[in-house]
């Protein structure tokens, strides 16, 4: 838990929800804060401006491809951090976590944050 509340800081520290995510696991990632950033910063609104997959799951499904090489097993862990993403938050996509479209917010984004490292931290273990 404390990592995921520390991606919530980073996030209200001018990061979008991936560079939050990629940030709070900086210290197993090999690359500089910096990196990290840049490789987040296209997902501040999801992908492709909110139409998109949320980016704070985008920043944890990156964490896992960043942190571990073990082929199929990354891809079923990958596969199960998104639908345990899903089944906390609500949904995948931006728009509809956000409630864009309907109105209704299915999960706020210190949340979507929250989770999304919580869900990988998870993946990482398995």
């Amino acid at each position: 838990m404390e990592r995921a509340d520390r991606a919530v800081e980073i996030k209200h520290s001018k990061n979008n929800c991936c560079q939050a995510v990629l940030l709070a696991f900086a210290d197993e990632l090999g690359m500089t804060e910096e990196q990290l950033r840049q490789l987040g910063s296209p997902f501040g609104l999801g992908m492709g401006a909110m139409e998109g997959t949320c980016g704070a799951l985008v920043g944890a499904e990156m964490v896992l491809g960043l942190a571990r090489s073990d082929g199929g097993q990354m891809r079923r862990d990958a596969s199960e951090l998104l639908d345990r993403f899903v089944e906390r938050c609500g949904a995948e996509r931006c728009a509809d976590l956000k409630g864009r479209d309907t109105g209704v917010m299915l999960c706020p984004c210190d949340d979507c944050v929250r989770n999304a490292v919580i869900e990988c931290e998870r993946a990482l273990r398995a």
